[in-house]
This record gives C-alpha cells, sequence and structure tokens, in this order.
C-alpha cells in the first residue's frame, strides 16, 4: 500500500502545478518578478526543486504572501505529504546561501536582499516547538503566514501554510491538496475562466491536472452535476472530457471487435465439432474434450450446434 502511495504521489505533478499557482499568485506584480524555477546552484549538477523570484524594482508585491520579498527570493514547496523537519528547513536555509555565493564578486547577493519561503499545507507544530526552543521568534502577520524572527546573519524567513490561509483568498494555492474543499474548487474555475493573458491558461492548467489528480471523486462530484455546472468549469475540463470520450469510444471499439473476433472463432470451433461428430461418430462432448476446449466454456458452444 504504501509503495502504491509513492508511485500516486510521483505520478502528481505538484512542483510544476506550484510554480504555475505561485505566477497566478502574482499576477498583480507580473511585470516585477523574475521567475526561475528548479534552479542550478552550481556548475557541477545540483538542480534542486526551487523556484527562484528576482524582484525587477523597488516596490511592495500586493500579495500579503510577497511582502516579505527582496531582490532575491528562494522559495521551496512541500507537497502534501512532504515532512517539513528541522533538517528541511535547514537544508532549504543552506540552498539560499548557496544561492548567495554564486556572486561573481563578494557580497554581490547582499542578505538583507534575500528571503527565503518554504510553502506547506498542514501546520508544522513539531519544527516551530523546535524552532522556539532555539530561541527563535515566530510571528504571524497575516493568515497561514509565519515568519521567523530574532536570528541575526540569516535572510528573512517565512513558512506559508496554505491550509491556514485567508478564507477565500488564494485559491490557486489552496486546491493544491488532496482534501481540495468543493468551494475552493469552483472559486479558482470562475477565477481561471476571467484571466487572458498569456501563460495564464498552462498555469491553471498545471494547477488543475495536479488537483484533479489528487481529488479524483471531488471532481467527479462536481462533473456530474452538469446542469448547475458553471461554464467556467466545464471550459477547464472541456480537453479532459475529450480525451476521456476518445478513451471510452477506443475502449469500447477494442471491446467490440474482440467479441467479434471471439465469436468468429466459436463459430469455426463449433463448425470443427460437429465435423468430428459425423467422421469420428462422436458425442459433442467427446470432439470438446480432444479440442481442449475448457469446460467452462462448453455450454455455450452446445447452445450453438
Amino acid at each position: 500500500m504504501a509503495d502504491k502511495r509513492i508511485l500516486e504521489e510521483t505520478a502528481i505533478q505538484w512542483h510544476p502545478a506550484f510554480y504555475g499557482a505561485a505566477e497566478l499568485e502574482f499576477r498583480d506584480n507580473k511585470d516585477d518578478l523574475e521567475f526561475q524555477p528548479e534552479y542550478n546552484l552550481s556548475k557541477e549538477p545540483l538542480r534542486v526543486d526551487l523556484l527562484v523570484v528576482k524582484k525587477l524594482a523597488d516596490v511592495r508585491v500586493k500579495n500579503e504572501i510577497g511582502h516579505i520579498f527582496k531582490q532575491y527570493n528562494i522559495i521551496e514547496y512541500k507537497s502534501p505529504e512532504d515532512g517539513l523537519t528541522i533538517d528541511d528547513f535547514y537544508k532549504t536555509l543552506g540552498y539560499a546561501c548557496l544561492y548567495k555565493g554564486l556572486g561573481t564578486k563578494v557580497n554581490q547577493i547582499p542578505v538583507g536582499e534575500l528571503s527565503v519561503s518554504i510553502f506547506r499545507e498542514s501546520y508544522p507544530l513539531k519544527l516551530f516547538k523546535m524552532l522556539r526552543t532555539l530561541g527563535m521568534k515566530i510571528e504571524r502577520p497575516y493568515p497561514g503566514i509565519y515568519y521567523i524572527c530574532d536570528w541575526q546573519g540569516m535572510p528573512d524567513t517565512q513558512i506559508v501554510v496554505t491550509g491556514r490561509l485567508c478564507e477565500g483568498t488564494h485559491r490557486a494555492l489552496k486546491v493544491l491538496s488532496r482534501n481540495a474543499m468543493e468551494e475552493d474548487v469552483w472559486a479558482f474555475a470562475e477565477e481561471a475562466s476571467r484571466l487572458t493573458e498569456p501563460g495564464d491558461k498552462s498555469n491553471v492548467d498545471a494547477v488543475m491536472q495536479a488537483s484533479v489528480a489528487a481529488n479524483r471523486a471531488l471532481y467527479e462530484r462536481i462533473r456530474r452535476c452538469s446542469p448547475f455546472m458553471c461554464e467556467a468549469l466545464r471550459d477547464l475540463f472541456k480537453d479532459e472530457i475529450e480525451s476521456e470520450i476518445a478513451e471510452r469510444e477506443q475502449i469500447a471499439a477494442q471491446k467490440a471487435a474482440q467479441k467479434a473476433a471471439q465469436k468468429a472463432v466459436q463459430k469455426t470451433q463449433q463448425k470443427t465439432i460437429k465435423n468430428l461428430m459425423e467422421t469420428m461418430k462422436w458425442t459433442a462432448e467427446q470432439a470438446m474434450e480432444a479440442m481442449k476446449i475448457p469446460v467452462k466454456d462448453r455450454e455455450k458452444y452446445m447452445a450453438g450446434l
């Protein structure tokens, strides 16, 4: 069972979905931010699932998640079943320190111009307890957003608990869950239907693919209420619906062809049985035994004799 769950988790593209959700979240500052997913932290093969967001202008990001943003911003995303231990926390900080060291000259990336954000769906109770024992303070300036304070010489750091973000907001992040709320799915679909700028559709598709894969029962229930389904949600599912219809038609055609082939084989074998009965003076049972026809299938052959 555990292996199956791991395979399912691997099949769901959580990180690309999160990158899409992040770009949707910061659409209001689209021209002020540059997104660099899966960053290479060295000339050697050290590729990690980090999203690096560069702030191109000295502006305050409108979305409260981005209020901590500096010029360089390291973002780590933990999928729904990922843990967030003290080691995971320091590993992300280590990535941020490696990134700082990539400058071509000393202190090209000042620590004061670097921030770290870790996203996770559930509240990391054990981690916060351990951070407090280390003398750090944890502040919550906004629902679901926690600043790690009182540590010198380290970049400003926040942990974003997507499951606790302000109700009615951040739908793109909230539907990235194995327990997505129906109201969030509907609201995200409606919001997505109003997006028209280039790149938005691919971001929406990435989010929806992961969300649907993780919440199939919910989405099937929503889709079955088609008389009341909003046009936006139907549009989002258009490609998937057409693909499923084509797949079902293909399966039906394959089954029909298989059934026709089986009938043809049965007809030929019935003819052989009759020939054996006439030439060898055998009973139908003896003929079928000689032809090694399975006992469970003999009744249907008898019906056609």
